[in-house]
């Protein structure tokens, strides 16, 4: 459970930027709405409901340096289909299907890199340790890998991710529960190796 706590604490460091959580009217419906009809500060509301959980599917499916770019990607995306959304109240999972889908159109089109040696590395080793635990994270089914960097990394409420991904509830709880048991023991299987 430490290790995890340490990944948690370690990763929020390593973000350069963190989107804060704005509110949003109760009616998403009626913002998707303004949005549809060109009203920008809608989308902006919408923006800032959703970056974290945008950010958190991507983090669990993309190399982390290329998730601050992605997510601009799904929200410009976003804006210029949104009219092609059939269910407003279905914004959630709707932006969260656009984010997928553009980490895998972005390992399609990624390019293969080589990895430096660690010695050339100029990270501290916090920053080491939470990104191995992070790739230990995305070795989880996807139901669980998503649910945990959005609970652990993005720092979203159970409910929050439910209301966020279109899941239920008990959903959630089950995919952190599972997830988090199988993450303790990988980590477990990892430090004794």
């Amino acid at each position: 459970m430490e290790s995890v706590i340490e990944f948690c604490c370690g990763f929020a460091q390593l973000r350069s930027v963190r989107t804060m959580q704005a509110g949003i009217s109760t009616d998403i419906a009626a913002v998707v709405q303004q949005a549809r009809n060109g009203d920008r500060s809608a989308f902006e509301q919408l923006y800032h409901a959703y970056s974290r959980m945008v950010h958190g599917i991507l983090l669990s499916r993309a190399p982390r340096e290329e998730v601050d770019d992605l997510v601009q990607d799904v929200f410009l995306l976003a804006m210029r289909r949104i009219h092609t959304l059939r269910e407003p109240a279905a914004f959630g999972a709707w932006i969260a299907m656009i984010a997928r889908n553009r980490a895998t159109d972005h390992h399609r089109r990624s390019r293969e890199t080589v990895e430096l040696p660690e010695n050339l590395e100029a990270e501290d080793s916090g920053e080491r340790e939470a990104l191995a635990v992070l790739e230990v994270v995305r070795r989880l089914p996807e139901a669980y890998r998503e649910t945990l960097i959005l609970r652990l990394v993005e720092g979203m409420s159970g409910a929050e991710i439910a209301a966020r991904t279109g899941l239920t509830p008990a959903s959630v709880r089950v995919n952190l529960h599972r997830g988090m048991k199988q993450l303790r023991k990988m980590l477990g299987e990892d430090a004794d190796a």
